[in-house]
């Protein structure tokens, strides 16, 4: 991690751009805050999945799926990530100018694409596929407005508070860091809050972000949580990558807990 923050501060210096301002200038807020929540989410479900160890080993070397759990290759870029995320995600949605908050993203998004790369997502983004293609009349700001949608950081993260909550008691010291590095206040907290420091801070910057409210902020009610479950159920390849087991039954809870949080 000290090697990845010692190239951030190398090349990522005010008034030294590592690209034109332009490039993302014209981007709308929600465009950005989309893009930005789906960094953060590959940094987190990453750092927070079951670790590599637990992985069966293959016959053959070439049998080893591209998701392999946390491990201390991922976990580098994960946390440098997380760190970039929290300190210059909300920034960089609320300013269009914020130059340095705009570069940083992108320099998070590079090392959480490799983390994720290697160590692979979990529960949100598997529970993000019903969310986005289930849609039906939900017509997010600057995105076109021909057709409904649900941009895909969007739909993984209107997920992410309910189920890291949930997570959080099989590996509380990870869920403890993660909020530590997205800039929780954690004085005075134990590693038994980590679920809900995570979550409420997960909460507090998707509403400085103007995120939708849950999946109920996409449109979604109490009668499609069904056929939600049954389209993240459907994701064997994310769930089996989480730090537990992962049945319909709790995909229904984690949907129910999901449809709102302030």
């Amino acid at each position: 991690q000290g090697v990845i923050t010692g190239i951030a501060s190398k090349f990522l210096k005010p008034g030294r751009a590592l690209v034109e301002p332009a490039v993302t200038q014209t981007l709308p807020a929600t465009v950005v805050a989309s893009s930005g929540f789906d960094v953060l989410s590959h940094a987190l479900e990453s750092y927070t999945a079951s670790p590599f160890t637990n992985r069966i080993k293959p016959a053959n070397p070439s049998a080893r799926p591209l998701s392999q759990g946390a491990n201390p290759w991922s976990d580098i870029g994960c946390r440098e990530a997380l760190r970039l995320t929290g300190q210059y995600l909300v920034r960089a949605v609320n300013d269009e100018n914020d130059q340095e908050a705009r570069e940083n993203m992108m320099f998070a998004a590079t090392l959480a694409g490799i983390a994720f790369g290697n160590s692979g997502v979990h529960i949100p983004h598997a529970m993000s596929y019903s969310v986005a293609g289930m849609v039906k009349d939900f017509n997010p700001a600057g995105y076109p407005s021909d057709h409904a949608m649900c941009p895909h950081g969007m739909s993984v993260i209107v997920n992410a508070p309910a189920v890291f909550r949930y997570t959080s008691e099989h590996c509380p010291q990870r869920h403890f860091q993660a909020a530590e590095m997205l800039g929780a206040d954690t004085s005075g907290a134990h590693e038994d809050d980590a679920g809900e420091l995570l979550a409420t801070k997960l909460s507090d910057m998707m509403q400085q972000t103007n995120m939708p409210n849950g999946i109920a902020g996409v449109g979604y009610a109490q009668s499609n949580i069904d056929d939600l479950v049954s389209g993240a159920f459907a994701q064997q390849r994310l769930l089996s990558n989480a730090p537990c087991d992962v049945n319909q039954s709790d995909l229904k809870s984690l949907y129910q807990q999901a449809m709102s949080y302030w």
